[in-house]
């Protein structure tokens, strides 16, 4: 640096403090450097000190490290000695003025070499130097550079500091006594001299048992992985190991060691030598990895979409865990329609197998259950790849197998519409405004049939004024595209199952749903399945006319005869007609079951039913009752569409005031007992008998709303509950199943009614129509437990009266033309005829038949029919 100016001294007299603080820290700075490996290594020896760790360590292994660390702090302290070198006041000075903007102090010591003796230059220089001056002036001490991650990348020095702290907090300054006893000799030798034992353990997830060496001899076979345990007695030295199974290179422990362990990682032998030593030769057995793989190419799937996929896994000691991995087939996959577009980002499906819960799973065959209808990929081309995990970490993983997701099937039409839809929204949000524009126009004309019930229409326009609302204003984020999916699959739900009340509905929808599915070519298993509901529909419908029959029978003595050319069916000529379907479906006649579907149908439609006369007049007090929950039940389902409108209207009041002034009057308001099966239809239910329980004068949800508010609502609400309290107080059947289990659902639906009045009253719609829908559920199971509880009622009456009258003969015929048994318990072919009319009365039937389908005025499908038996017979 050049020779220091008058104008630079009174500027470093100013500066003292800072240029003492700076010098300091540059000492402290070439310390740090020079020596952190010296006080690193005197730290991680001080702490392995303190905490005693030469107590434990073999005496070998202690010597070598006290030697290495005592080479190492040598070798590091002559390295820093040489790199050290100690800072000057100039070194000082100039990392001040290297931190100052325009070096200042090395300005001021600068002399003018060129224009001395010019008075202009000369000013100009005083200028430049008063300038300096000042900024210098501001100079502040500097702080020292003590990082040290360039040096030690590996941050040696905090690990060593770290066991410092460590061992200060949890070891003591005692234990450093000990270091100078380290080479005093060991214990005394037990007085029968040496001896020694050892085990192996195999891991524990093998389940094998330990093995005593010392009643082992020759060779072990062993998993890879098992532990061995030596101990040695007596003096030390006397006896050693010696192996060559660990393969250990690091951490090694001396030969004579009291006590060692080590695992067995490969084959070799093992020795313990000196008296009454032994060797083996170890085989080391090595961990299989497991395997796993599909027994059955598609899955079967249930008719609400539940997959069962059988799968077969094996290991030498049992599988651990595992995972099914479903991944999109893009190669097979048709990008048309909805399809087209590119698709959202969205995970692997990724399901955990299930494992036996007891039992051996070495080898095993689970079934993966799951249901996965909900997915954006349902019915769309996947891989399922199976993959499971031993204890040992070892992986097994199947052929990927090629399938639709499996899931549930829609055959309701616009069902159908509305889940493709869904699929198209969660395959990709662009798809929002075809997806909008599809739904409307399927369900452009709603009273063409296309909804079972007003409540699936309206949540339709709601689920659609919400979509194009998000479209429109571009706020389609991934909770609503989540939202309004679960929305549409609801909505999906409620148009394939409906709000089905009576068995008849049951029946029909069944039938409807068995052609849609022949129609677009399903699955054998699911026409299987569609046909064994269609057979229960039809069984349960037959039940209660037959039951409905026997009551007003009953009722009215004798009961009405069904004339002698009108035409009688038994239950086992419809089974026959069913079976003849299943039949055609199965040999892949599809046209042929389609025209015997709608010969059914029709034959179902057109078939009489043994009915008394009495009217309502002779009703009983179940049938009133029965009568007076169906009334409840209408009454409910009005409230709850006038509150799903009031909803309506709350998200688009505008667009539905139009729609509020058509609609009312249709449910909830002048309905009175509507049916509520399809929009637009409206009507009048046929008024009741006065002062029958639950009928006539004006019940509490047939009161013409003059409002929609909530308060309204919520007071024809409670005066709903109290006319079903009123209902449940004097319901029969009391101290029967039936009868405690129909109260057990009235309960449930008073305490769903409660809770939609309070949320009417609160105002919160959408928590309201949720109580409704479970009290409108309750109601429904109630009305069955009641049914059940009077049929059985009516059967112990019957046969009773059989018993008491001996009056067989008089039994009355169900509709379908058949004689009660014991319990009115319908008959089979058995015991039809019996003695030597057997044969005569056949012939007789068949002359029968004949002649009827000679007569050319019977119904098409009567005629049918006949040629049907004649053929078969």
């Amino acid at each position: 640096m050049p020779r220091q100016s008058p104008p630079l001294t009174p500027v470093l007299e100013r500066l003292r403090r800072p240029l003492t603080l700076t010098w300091a820290g540059l000492i402290a700075e070439r310390v740090v450097r020079a020596f952190w490996p010296l006080w690193s290594v005197l730290a991680a020896g001080a702490a392995a000190v303190l905490l005693g760790l030469h107590d434990f360590l073999p005496l070998e292994v202690v010597w070598t490290a006290m030697i290495a660390a005592a080479l190492a702090v040598v070798v590091f302290g002559l390295r820093g000695w040489r790199a050290f070198a100690w800072p000057t006041r100039e070194d000082a000075v100039a990392r001040i003025d290297a931190s100052l903007p325009g070096h200042p102090l090395a300005a001021l010591a600068d002399a003018q070499a060129v224009g001395s003796g010019d008075a202009a230059s000369e000013a100009l220089w005083r200028a430049h130097q008063a300038r300096m001056a000042e900024r210098a002036a501001q100079a502040r001490a500097v702080e020292p550079d003590l990082r040290l991650s360039a040096r030690d990348p590996f941050g040696l020095r905090y690990v060593a500091l770290l066991g410092l702290v460590v061992a200060l907090l949890f070891g003591s300054v005692w234990r450093a006594g000990t270091v100078p006893g380290l080479g005093a000799g060991g214990g005394a030798a037990l007085a029968t001299g040496p001896a020694w034992e050892g085990w192996i353990e195999p891991p524990a997830y093998t389940g094998l048992p330990s093995l005593y060496l010392n009643d082992q001899r020759g060779e072990i076979e062993v998993p890879e992985g098992s532990r061995v345990t030596v101990r040695l007695y007596g003096e030390v030295g006397a006896l050693a190991v010696s192996e060559t199974v660990s393969g250990r290179t690091e951490d090694v422990g001396a030969a004579t060691d009291p006590e060692q362990g080590f695992d067995i990682t490969r084959d070799g032998m093992l020795m313990i030598d000196g008296p009454g030593g032994q060797s083996w030769d170890i085989t080391a057995l090595p961990d299989e990895g497991p395997s796993v793989r599909i027994l059955q190419t598609g899955a079967e799937t249930t008719f609400d979409g539940q997959m069962s996929q059988p799968f077969r896994a094996t290991d030498d000691y049992g599988v651990v865990e595992g995972t099914a991995t479903f991944r999109l087939d893009m190669a097979a996959l048709d990008r048309r329609y909805g399809l087209a577009a590119e698709p959202d980002p969205r995970d692997p499906i990724e399901l955990d197998l299930p494992m036996p819960i007891t039992g051996d799973r070495a080898e095993f065959t689970e079934t993966l259950i799951e249901n996965l209808s909900q997915h954006a990929w349902a019915h769309l081309p996947v891989t399922l790849e199976l993959e499971v995990r031993d204890a040992d970490g070892n992986v097994g993983v199947s052929q990927p197998e090629k399938m639709q997701l499996p899931a549930r099937r829609f055959f309701d039409p616009m069902a159908a519409s509305v889940i493709e839809m869904r699929r198209d929204l969660l395959w990709a949000r662009e798809n929002a405004k075809r997806v909008a524009q599809v739904l409307r126009a399927v369900s452009y004309r709603p009273e063409d049939g296309l909804f079972r019930s007003e409540t699936a229409y309206l949540r339709l326009r709601v689920i659609l004024r919400r979509l194009e609302t998000l479209v429109r204003h571009d706020s389609l984020d991934a909770q609503a595209q989540e939202e309004i999916a679960q929305a549409l699959w609801d909505l999906a739900i409620l148009l394939e199952e409906g709000d089905i009340g009576d068995a008849l509905e049951r029946m029909r929808a069944a039938q409807e749903r068995l052609s849609e599915a022949m129609k677009n070519g399903a699955s054998e298993e699911e026409i299987a399945r569609l046909m064994q509901e269609l057979r229960d529909a039809t069984d349960d419908y037959m039940r209660q006319k037959m039951q409905q029959a026997q009551r007003e029978n009953q009722q009215n003595g004798d009961g009405a005869q069904m004339p002698d050319n009108a035409m009688q069916m038994t239950q086992q000529d419809l089974q026959d007609m069913m079976d003849r379907i299943q039949e055609l479906m199965e040999q892949g006649r599809m046209a042929e079951a389609q025209e015997a579907l709608e010969q059914f149908q029709q034959m179902m439609e057109n078939m009489r039913v043994t009915q008394g006369q009495g009217g309502q007049q002779g009703q009983s007090p179940g049938q009133q009752a029965m009568e007076g929950l169906a009334e409840t039940l209408r009454d409910q389902q009005g409230l709850s569409d006038e509150a799903f409108r009031d909803l309506q209207e709350q998200f688009n009041p505008d667009a539905q005031a139009g729609e509020s002034q058509g609609n009312e009057g249709r449910s909830g308001g002048q309905g009175r007992g509507q049916s509520h099966d399809q929009p637009g239809q409206q009507g009048q239910g046929q008024g009741s008998q006065p002062g029958q329980p639950g009928q006539g004068g004006e019940r509490p949800g047939n009161r013409q709303a003059e409002s929609g508010a909530p308060g309204d609502l919520a007071e024809r609400q409670e005066a709903l509950r109290r006319e079903l309290e009123r209902q449940r107080n004097g319901l029969p059947g009391a101290g029967t199943e039936g009868g405690d289990a129909a109260r057990e659902s009235l309960d449930r639906a008073d305490q769903a009614m409660r809770g939609a009045e309070e949320a009417l009253r609160g105002n919160d719609l959408p928590e309201a129509l949720d109580r409704q829908s479970e009290a409108m559920e309750a109601l429904r199971e109630g009305m069955r437990n009641l049914g059940e509880a009077l049929a059985e009622n009516s059967q112990q009456q019957q046969g009773g009266q059989g018993q008491a009258r001996g009056e067989v003969g008089t039994q009355q015929s169900d509709p379908l033309g058949r004689r009660a048994g014991q319990g009115n318990q319908v008959g089979t072919r058995d015991n039809l005829l019996q003695g030597e009319d057997v044969y005569r009365r056949a012939r007789e039937l068949l002359d029968e038949i004949r002649r009827r389908s000679g007569e050319g005025e019977r119904p098409e499908v009567e005629l049918d029919y006949l040629e049907r038996l004649l053929d078969r017979f």
